[in-house]
């Protein structure tokens, strides 16, 4: 890894959660332009309470709700987008808070959050602190070491919050975006897809390792190349290619065939929501479902 000029401009990378209160809906996905700037501003304030170095840098945050796969998608385009709208920013690095909110014609079209993904009780909002390598590398050691511990918003905050995008907050806190994808880790896991993760994380830094998910009777998936390939196979085929719970009766077998695609969509949409490319490799009976993958 080539030293980094302690002169050149860097950021590190994190989140604010905002989890919602159970039976809370959401009055409005990103706040206009007016009024991003006063609710950037109480942030900065609450964030450098938590590490003070942070206020000798530039916030860059969009005030908008995601869903956290929003942001851990391949390189990270939110954070991305955010870091080249704040380079062309005006005044003098440092200590600068740069809010974005939404315009007349709404919000930068790359920070638009996915309509499809509106719904979950998690939310969360991405912030970049960008300044001198010396001085982020600092501060992102600090967040990394305090944020998981100390990185709940004081209640003004979450007030603010609330009143600001109509919501309930349950808890409200500042990530790091190593913080973010340990807690999706975990999330995945309880829900059943904890398997997979190391996909989601691959992807995430462009790792071309092949990581294959063989483990019957899930379905079969193989991740290469930033794409993952998922098995599709007819019911003859899952039966017969060793893919069904052994021992089952043929009363049952149509209702786990069935039980088998829909995990088979359940994974793909998860996977989706990560912008994670998935293709299906169609595995004829009497064909080796494995290698077809190791083909594509």
């Amino acid at each position: 890894m080539r030293d980094t000029p302690s002169s050149e401009t860097v950021t590190t990378l994190g989140a604010i959660a905002i989890e919602l209160a159970p039976g809370s809906r959401i009055g409005r996905s990103a706040l206009p332009q007016s009024e991003a700037g006063d609710w950037a501003a109480a942030i900065a304030t609450d964030l450098a309470r938590v590490v003070p170095g942070a206020a000798e840098l530039d916030l860059v945050l969009v005030a908008a709700l995601y869903d956290p796969a929003e942001l851990l998608r391949p390189h990270f385009p939110r954070h991305a987008e955010l870091d080249q709208l704040a380079a062309r920013a005006p005044g003098e690095a440092g200590g600068r808070i740069i809010a974005f909110g939404a315009a007349a014609n709404g919000l930068p079209p790359r920070l638009v959050p996915d309509a499809a993904l509106g719904e979950g009780p998690l939310r969360v909002v991405p912030l970049l602190l960008r300044g001198s390598a010396a001085a982020v590398e600092a501060v992102g050691a600090e967040m990394e070491a305090r944020l998981l511990d100390v990185g709940m918003a004081n209640a003004a905050t979450a007030l603010a919050t609330q009143a600001a995008f109509g919501l309930r907050v349950e808890h409200m806190r500042y990530l790091t975006l190593h913080d973010l994808m340990a807690m999706m880790a975990m999330q995945y896991e309880h829900a059943g897809v904890g398997a997979l993760w190391p996909m989601v994380e691959a992807a995430l830094f462009g790792d071309d390792d092949e990581i294959l998910l063989d483990a019957p009777p899930e379905p079969l998936l193989r991740y290469a190349n930033g794409r993952v390939h998922i098995a599709l196979m007819d019911a003859d085929a899952w039966a017969l290619g060793g893919f069904a719970p052994a021992g089952i009766d043929a009363d049952r077998m149509e209702w786990l065939f069935e039980r088998f695609e829909a995990r088979q969509r359940q994974m793909a949409a998860v996977l989706g929501s990560h912008g994670i490319e998935v293709i299906y490799d169609h595995c004829p009976i009497g064909r080796d479902a494995r290698a077809i993958l190791r083909a594509g």
